[in-house]
């Protein structure tokens, strides 16, 4: 007998004959007088649809409404599972986020889960109950509705495996584990059966979509193996768990990308200590991430050329801002560019392997790409590139480090 989580994201459940494959799922870990919590998406497109109906109201529709709002999605997935769970003759129950409580701390649309009461599910799971929790929400301080971000069902579902100290937390979705690269757009990609905590986060930050990062995050701080498995299928999967158990042989165990990029540069800028500080200071404090960061010095030292990318949907905000603060921030002109992408390689192997680098710029050399910004560390390499150039350079760095 096991104490397990259970994630199903949101293609998973993504019809009512999807949530009755899910629930017959459940019921063969019933069957095998596991214990099971349930952790549960919004049906596919669910989500985008209510944030579609807020904007119709308003561009700048009140941050708490909107959590009342997007956090309904799940709650309709709860209710149908746990109502296809009773008609397959197993006892269940759904439990919202302010029922348990999942307590949460931050803003609205971005809190992050602090802490959870066990003893009524503890309870119920003990009484051959089955509970279903709906994903990406909690209740503030406050007793507001509260939304963990984008994605957020991973974090919950690894915050409850912690919080009830399972033995398992099983995230299934629509593919059959963690893939080389994007199964859906390149045939050639492989299915990983072993990956690290460390990989799984370049991966997953880095454009891979098979699990949110600050889930991963959690699960490597606590060392809480998960394993990623496919709704449609009785493949293994992928498990992710600590260094210690992965073989290092292979230098490089996948290859992401992403599309949503953007490129600024700033010439001429006068060179003095702070100047940096003072052009990333207020992008932080309006929350845009800064991802690569290139400067380069003129021959006399007085000034210098600075490159570095955001997010694509940041661009004109972040122009905006910079602008805005040329008082404090002199500089000769501005130029962005946002038909960009990101490609990374990432493989824990490479620690150990001499001549990666080289190996990854002369394979895109051969495909004519050109590198626009270099971002490295120890188990991944970063490159930024003309969007165009995306498909080939993926296909070109998985047939060259063999993961075809």
């Amino acid at each position: 007998m096991a104490k397990i989580v259970i994630k199903f994201g949101g293609t998973s459940v993504g019809s009512i004959e999807r949530i009755i494959a899910a629930a017959k799922i459940i019921k063969r870990k019933v069957d095998k007088n596991d214990k099971i919590i349930v952790v549960v998406s919004a049906m596919a497109g669910k989500t985008n649809d209510l944030v579609r109906q807020s904007q119709k109201i308003s561009k700048n529709f009140n941050k708490r409404e909107l959590d009342v709002l997007l956090s309904s999605g799940e709650q309709v997935t709860s209710a149908l599972l746990a109502g296809a769970l009773e008609e397959c003759g197993i006892k269940a129950k759904s439990f919202m986020g302010w029922q348990i409580p999942i307590l949460t701390d931050g803003e609205h649309n971005n809190s992050r889960i602090i802490n959870m009461h066990v003893g009524k599910i503890n309870r119920y799971i003990s009484k051959k109950g089955v509970a279903i929790i709906p994903g990406f929400q909690g209740i503030s301080n406050e007793a507001d509705i509260t939304t963990i971000g984008r994605g957020g069902s991973d974090a919950t579902a690894v915050s409850i495996a912690k919080v009830f100290k399972t033995d398992e937390c099983e995230i299934y979705t629509d593919v059959e584990g963690v893939y080389s690269t994007d199964p859906k757009h390149f045939p050639k990609a492989k299915k990983i059966k072993k990956i690290s905590y460390e990989e799984m986060l370049e991966m997953s930050s880095l454009g891979a979509k098979v699990m949110q990062s600050s889930a991963v995050q959690t699960a490597m701080m606590y060392d809480l193996p998960l394993h990623v498995r496919s709704t449609f299928s009785s493949a293994e999967g992928t498990k992710i768990f600590g260094s210690e158990n992965i073989d290092y042989s292979k230098t490089i165990t996948g290859v992401t990308y992403s599309k949503d990029e953007a490129k600024i540069t700033l010439l001429d800028v006068q060179d003095k200590p702070g100047v940096a500080a003072d052009i990333f200071e207020p992008l932080g404090k309006n929350s845009i991430n800064v991802d690569m960061v290139i400067q380069n010095i003129s021959p006399d030292g007085k000034s210098t050329d600075l490159t570095f990318t955001i997010k694509r949907s940041d661009l004109i905000k972040t122009t905006k801002i910079i602008k805005l603060n040329k008082k404090k921030v002199r500089f000769k002109s501005l130029s962005s560019n946002k038909k960009v992408s990101k490609i990374s390689i990432i493989g824990a192997g490479m620690i150990t392997t001499p001549g990666v680098t080289y190996k990854m710029f002369r394979a895109l050399a051969q495909e004519k790409i050109n590198i626009l910004a270099i971002s490295t560390s120890e188990i991944k390499i970063s490159v930024i590139i003309n969007e165009a150039d995306t498909t080939n350079a993926v296909k070109k760095l998985h047939t060259v480090f063999n993961l075809d």
